[in-house]
């Protein structure tokens, strides 16, 4: 038997996945790690750990794995000494708003639209090029050790790559640089102009190669053999080509901390009028590169934690579907979930969360639903932008991550998007792109002929609200993001 090893390295988990050569799971390993400030060991060491609890757990050697595939949380920034392989501070998380005031300064100066124009990207702390230029300014000696040569930059996929092949290897793929705002979506090279805008020494950069290839092997130590390592690509992307969304128009959504709506737009980047980014969705051997609209939700899963950890009115995830459907509708409660700022369509920074609607007959269940909504309302407003934008029409969402199990909140996204959704009866679609993509490289698949198991459904749910009163929820969802926008500033 042989396998594909699909290393998944989420921002609150490092995940490894097994997949046989007929794209079915045989084995996942989980570890958890800590979020907000994480050591880029940290998510090395239990990648790695993962890696061999799942090979151990099924039997499975290294000699039998045909090719690994790496996917990441993006834009989190990893600093390094490019010798030892020691990293010089903690990884800046996606999430991170340390650096908007920096963003603020810049778009003042007028920087915003030429940066769209090369990127694709609103000029946002989201990204990886404020980060960088942080870690540069305040870590001390880092930045003249950077212009020495003596460090190198990466976001995760590049960390991994670098450990996996005990520093060989310094590279990141097309999808996860065009998430940097450092490199040039049109000419796909690291951007001489956004490096001096930024301040980032180009010694720094990794090597950009196609998201699907033979891009070197593992150390033997790690696994017990030497493995391809044969794909690299953003988690976003990764569960688009998982979700074979491989035709212009067709669109995902994956809910995991945030929500991530993509689409595919083909072969050239699509210019967004509603403020949505755009970004190269992979490439893969001597095909024409492939494009994406992309709406980013910041508080996705992340809200549900909210309930649990900050209200404390759930115990456990899993527990919210049941709660909500305890009233019939949240009551007239709107939670807008901008405790990080909003993301796609609205990019402010400043905005923040906002409770609004309550009365004395408020119970923690209408909050619950009001948080399930919630998500379905940001993702409902995106898909709507990304139409309006490509000129394509969305017949389906497809969708993935831990919360579409959650049969209340897909049906919620049916009815306010106006389209079916459709789950698949595999939800690991994040590692199975990556798992995919490798395959392709090492010819175990064609990118045309996807393995049986990727496209079998587990549901379908089918909108059942009428269009007038889907324009009068999302006309009162509206009405509530205004009155978050700005609160911080």
């Amino acid at each position: 038997m042989h396998y594909v090893l699909s290393l998944d390295q989420g921002t609150t988990s490092s995940r490894a996945v097994l997949f046989d050569v007929s794209g079915r799971v045989c084995g996942v390993a989980q570890q958890a790690f800590a979020q907000h400030f994480p050591q880029p060991d940290d998510l090395w060491n239990s990648q790695l750990s993962v890696a061999r609890q799942v090979l151990q757990a099924t039997g499975t050697h290294a000699q039998q794995l045909l090719a690994i595939g790496v996917t990441n949380q993006r834009e989190t920034t990893v600093l390094w000494d490019r010798h030892t392989g020691q990293p010089v501070a903690s990884a800046i998380v996606w999430q991170d708003r340390r650096t908007a005031h920096v963003c603020d300064a810049l778009r003042a100066q007028g920087a915003g639209a030429g940066i769209a124009a090369k990127t694709g990207l609103e000029l946002d702390a989201y990204f990886s090029a404020t980060k960088l230029a942080w870690l540069l300014d305040h870590v001390p000696g880092s930045r003249a050790r950077a212009e020495r040569g003596e460090l190198a930059f990466g976001t995760v996929d590049s960390w991994l790559l670098y450990r996996l092949t005990a520093g060989a290897l310094h590279a990141t793929d097309v999808s996860n640089a065009s998430r940097t705002q450092l490199f040039n979506i049109h000419t796909l090279k690291w951007d001489e102009e956004l490096l001096a805008l930024f301040n980032i020494p180009a010694q720094l950069m990794p090597k950009v190669v196609p998201s699907s290839g033979l891009m070197g092997h593992t150390h033997a130590d790690w696994l017990g053999a030497e493995v391809p390592v044969a794909a690299a690509v953003g988690d976003q992307q990764a569960a688009l080509f998982g979700q074979v969304c491989h035709q212009p128009g067709m669109a995902k959504n994956t809910y995991g901390t945030g929500c991530f709506v993509l689409m595919n737009t083909g072969c050239a980047p699509a210019e967004s009028r509603h403020r949505l980014l755009s970004s190269v969705a992979w490439q893969t051997g001597t095909a024409p590169t492939a494009y994406c609209l992309e709406g980013s939700v910041f508080m996705g899963g992340a809200t549900v934690q909210w309930l649990r950890d900050g209200l404390q009115i759930i115990d456990s995830a899993d527990q919210i579907e049941a709660l909500a459907s305890s009233v019939p509708d949240a009551g007239g409660v709107v939670l807008v979930p901008a405790f990080t700022g909003l993301g796609a369509p609205h990019w402010d920074g400043h905005a923040r969360a906002a409770l609004l609607g309550m009365t004395r007959g408020t119970t923690r269940a209408h909050i619950a639903r009001a948080a399930l909504e919630a998500m379905a309302y940001q993702c409902a407003e995106v898909l709507s932008a990304m139409s309006a934008d490509s000129g394509l029409a969305v017949e389906q969402l497809k969708v993935d991550g831990g919360a579409c199990v959650n049969n209340l909140l897909m049906q919620m996204q049916s009815n306010l998007c106006g389209v079916p959704v459709h789950r698949p009866r595999m939800t690991e679609a994040t590692a199975a792109g990556a798992a995919f993509l490798a395959g392709v490289a090492v010819g175990l698949w064609q990118a045309s002929d996807p393995p049986s198991a990727f496209g079998e459904l587990d549901r379908v749910f089918e909108p059942s609200m009428s269009v007038d009163e889907r324009k009068q929820r999302m006309a009162q969802w509206q009405r509530a993001v205004q009155r978050s926008l700005g609160w911080s500033q």
